[in-house]
């Protein structure tokens, strides 16, 4: 994180695009094609002592449906706080997130919640399993939170299990899986409620080499076949080779976006 002069104008550290995007109007219905996820001229801002520190600072990403976006940069960069700000788990200080047309800014804490159930799945990197609960449990979860029918929920638990290649381990707790196989069934539960887009924050980061490469092996299978949109923040550069873009950040912004070319 870093800290902004505060004479220093929101223009300055704006590309032609960003400045753009920015007039957008947050308001509009969304249409099939739009991005389906946009951060706006993103700010987060903390205070130490009387200092004003910027973790993310004018920041604007836009995310396509269907795509696989990679956030890498070095550590203290924003990309943490970016994905958070994306995935409606803080509030940015100044700018919006706008998801299928619905601005996050509008909703107050209890709609927040419901988007990010409905609409969010998250991966994190210690897995965040509850460890009283089955693998097929923790699929299950989420789906019981927003009311689906108890054969509805066992029937779609058991097809995320087996396409993140889980379904005979299904009955095993937490305790009873390695790594790579608590990150498998934190992949289905993420996905459990057919979500808008993914956010994995470090996925590889506590896994040894070889699960980490199956790890990202999933998640592009899954964007490829399921066409499932993905934000991932990582160090793993294993990513890059599968990513339709890579996001650079530096100093709570984005310097740099790649773009693979056909």
């Amino acid at each position: 994180m870093s800290q902004l002069p505060r004479d220093v104008p929101a223009s300055h550290y704006q590309s032609a695009a960003q400045r753009r995007l920015q007039r957008t109007r947050v308001d509009a219905p969304y249409r099939p094609g739009d991005p389906i996820l946009r951060g706006l001229n993103l700010t987060k801002r903390f205070l130490m002592g009387t200092a004003p520190v910027y973790a993310v600072r004018q920041t604007t990403l836009e995310i396509k449906p269907g795509e696989f976006v990679l956030v890498v940069g070095p550590s203290g960069c924003g990309k943490t706080t970016l994905l958070n700000l994306l995935g409606g788990l803080d509030r940015p200080t100044f700018g919006e997130v706008v998801l299928e047309g619905q601005p996050y800014s509008k909703l107050d804490e209890n709609g927040l919640a419901r988007l990010r159930r409905n609409k969010v799945g998250f991966v994190f990197q210690f897995f965040n399993l509850l460890t009283d609960l089955t693998a097929e449990e923790n699929v299950m979860l989420p789906m019981q939170l927003v009311g689906l029918s108890p054969a509805k929920t066992r029937a779609r638990a058991a097809e995320l299990l087996a396409a993140v290649g889980m379904a005979e381990r299904a009955a095993h707790s937490p305790f009873e899986l390695s790594g790579g196989e608590q990150q498998r069934i934190a992949v289905a539960r993420a996905l459990a409620n057919s979500p808008t887009v993914v956010l994995a924050d470090e996925p590889t980061g506590n896994l040894d080499r070889k699960s980490g490469t199956e790890i990202i092996g999933l998640f592009r299978r899954l964007n490829r076949e399921f066409h499932q949109t993905f934000v991932v923040v990582s160090h793993d550069l294993s990513f890059t080779e599968h990513a339709d873009r890579v996001v650079h950040m530096e100093d709570g912004q984005i310097v740099k976006v790649e773009a693979k070319t056909a």
